[in-house]
C-alpha cells in the first residue's frame, strides 16, 4: 500500500451471508484530496463507507486510517473522522444548537470549546438565525447543513460524506459543494464522498473510484477518465442488426468506446464527432442498422460511468435508470 496515503485499503472483502457486497477492493487516499466513490445501487459503496467509519468489520483485507488499524483502533479512528450518513438523521425535537452541543459533548470537548466551535460552524453553514429553532422546522437543505456542521465539530482530519446532497434542490446542493470545497482548500481536510450526482464528482473530486458489483472497475482523475472516451460522444438510437453494427464500429481505430444502455441508446466515444459521423452512417447502412436519432456532445463523467457500469444516471434527481 502507498505509504503516503492516510486511508489505505488492501484486498478488502465483506459479505452478508451469500451476498458479496465487497468482493475485493483496494484504495489509497492521500492527505488533502477530495475523493469520489461512485457506483450504481448495490455496488458496495455504503458497505465500504461503513467499514471505513468502523461501523462494520471487514471479513478480510487490511484497512488503516491515519495509520490506525481498523480492527484494533476503531475508537481512535472515530475521534479523527467526521461523517454524514446517507439518510438524514437529526433529532427533530432538538434545536440546531443543541445538536452541535450534544455532538461536542460526545467527543469530550470542553464547554467553552463547544460554544466557540458551534458558533463558527453555524456561521459557516448560515444557520445562526435558525440555531434555536427545532430541526423539525428546517427544510431539507437546512437539515443537511446542520448535519455537515455536526460532522465537523471534532475538527476531523478526514470527512466522510455518504450522499451528502441526495434529494436537495440545485441551490442547496451548490451551497453544500461550496462548504465542502472551502474545508478542503482552507483546512487541507481529506474528503471522501459517495454521490449519484456525477456533476458533483466532476466539480469537486481530485480522484474518482468507480465501483460495480463489489469491485473497483475504474479509477483516476475525472479529466483523464473523460479524455479516454475521446473528444466527442455520439449517442444513437435505431433498429436493425445491432450486433453486426457494433462489431463493425469496434474495428475502427478512431472509435474509442462503445456502450449500449438498457433502453437502446448507443454511446460511441470518438476523436471527432462531426468528421466520423458520415462514416458511422455508412457502416450502419452496410450492416442494415437504421439510425433514427443522433446527438453529438462532449463526453462527461456520466459517459465514463455508463461505459464502466452499464448504468445511466438521471442527473436532475441523482437516480439510476
Amino acid at each position: 500500500m502507498d505509504n503516503k496515503a492516510i486511508i489505505k485499503v488492501k484486498d478488502l472483502k465483506k459479505s452478508f451471508g451469500n451476498v458479496h457486497a465487497i468482493k475485493k477492493i483496494s484504495l489509497n487516499i492521500e492527505k488533502g484530496n477530495i475523493i469520489a466513490l461512485l457506483g450504481p445501487n448495490g455496488a458496495g459503496k455504503t458497505t465500504t463507507i461503513n467499514v471505513l467509519t468502523t461501523q462494520l468489520q471487514p471479513d478480510s483485507g487490511d484497512v488503516s486510517i491515519l495509520d490506525f488499524d481498523i480492527k484494533k483502533d476503531s475508537k481512535k479512528i472515530r475521534h479523527k473522522i467526521g461523517i454524514t450518513f446517507q439518510e438524514t438523521c437529526v433529532d427533530m425535537a432538538l434545536t440546531g444548537q443543541q445538536i452541535l452541543n450534544f455532538s461536542g459533548e460526545l467527543y469530550g470537548m470542553k464547554r467553552k470549546d463547544i460554544k466557540s466551535r458551534s458558533k463558527s460552524l453555524l456561521e459557516m453553514v448560515e444557520l445562526t438565525e435558525a440555531a434555536k429553532r427545532k430541526t423539525k422546522t428546517y427544510s431539507g437543505g437546512m437539515k443537511r447543513r446542520i448535519e455537515l456542521a455536526r460532522s465537523l465539530m471534532n475538527i476531523p482530519e478526514i470527512l466522510i460524506l455518504d450522499e451528502p446532497t441526495l434529494g436537495l434542490d440545485p441551490p442547496s446542493r451548490v451551497k453544500i459543494w461550496e462548504y465542502i470545497k472551502t474545508r478542503n482548500e482552507e483546512k487541507g481536510m481529506t474528503i471522501l464522498l459517495t454521490t449519484h450526482y456525477l456533476e458533483e464528482a466532476e466539480k469537486l473530486a481530485d480522484y474518482v473510484y468507480i465501483m460495480d458489483k463489489g469491485v473497483i472497475v475504474e479509477e483516476g482523475n475525472p479529466e483523464d477518465l473523460i479524455k479516454k472516451l475521446g473528444n466527442n460522444t455520439i449517442r444513437l438510437k435505431g433498429s436493425g442488426k445491432l450486433d453486426d453494427f457494433k462489431s463493425a464500429l469496434a474495428d475502427k481505430e478512431n472509435i474509442k468506446s462503445i456502450s449500449i444502455s438498457q433502453n437502446g441508446i448507443i454511446y460511441i466515444g470518438v476523436t471527432s464527432g462531426q468528421n466520423q459521423l458520415p462514416e458511422i452512417f455508412e457502416i450502419a447502412s452496410q450492416k442494415q442498422f437504421i439510425i433514427r436519432e443522433v446527438e453529438i456532445d462532449k463526453p462527461n463523467l456520466g459517459d465514463v460511468f455508463f461505459n464502466c457500469t452499464g448504468n445511466e444516471i438521471i442527473e436532475s434527481k441523482g437516480e439510476l435508470k
